[in-house]
């Protein structure tokens, strides 16, 4: 399995950017995807993530974030509002199998995309 994040850049705080995860060489339908992000010196921490038809945010982006599949193009979506300065950092993609209790936890995901950067400075 093979994923491909794309749409980062830099912006200006309350821009928006969407950020894609492209899903290759399984179905997507198959698995719960999450996005996470890592700012340098930071551990890597949970942003969304879409299980079953449910939403899931992380506090600090619950409003402004918001994850989204299509299963048919094997992609998943986040659209990122409102922007803010402390939203800096690689955002991931990842994959998973766990159940729903273990969603946040970066390490119960089965797959990774590479990461794009989404910059927010004025």
């Amino acid at each position: 399995v093979q994923l491909q994040a794309s749409g980062g850049g830099s912006v200006q705080p309350g821009g928006s950017l969407r950020l894609s995860c492209a899903v290759s060489g399984r179905s997507l339908s198959r698995y719960r995807a999450g996005w996470f992000r890592q700012a340098p010196g930071k551990e890597r921490e949970f942003v969304a993530a879409w299980s079953s038809g449910s939403t899931i945010y992380a506090d600090s982006v619950k409003g402004r974030f918001t994850i989204s599949r299509n299963n048919a193009e094997n992609t998943v979506y986040l659209q990122l509002n409102s922007l803010k300065v402390e939203d800096t950092a690689v955002y991931y993609c990842g994959l998973t199998t766990v159940v729903l209790s273990g969603i946040r936890d970066p390490s119960q995901y089965n797959y990774w995309g590479q990461g794009t950067q989404v910059t927010v400075s004025s």
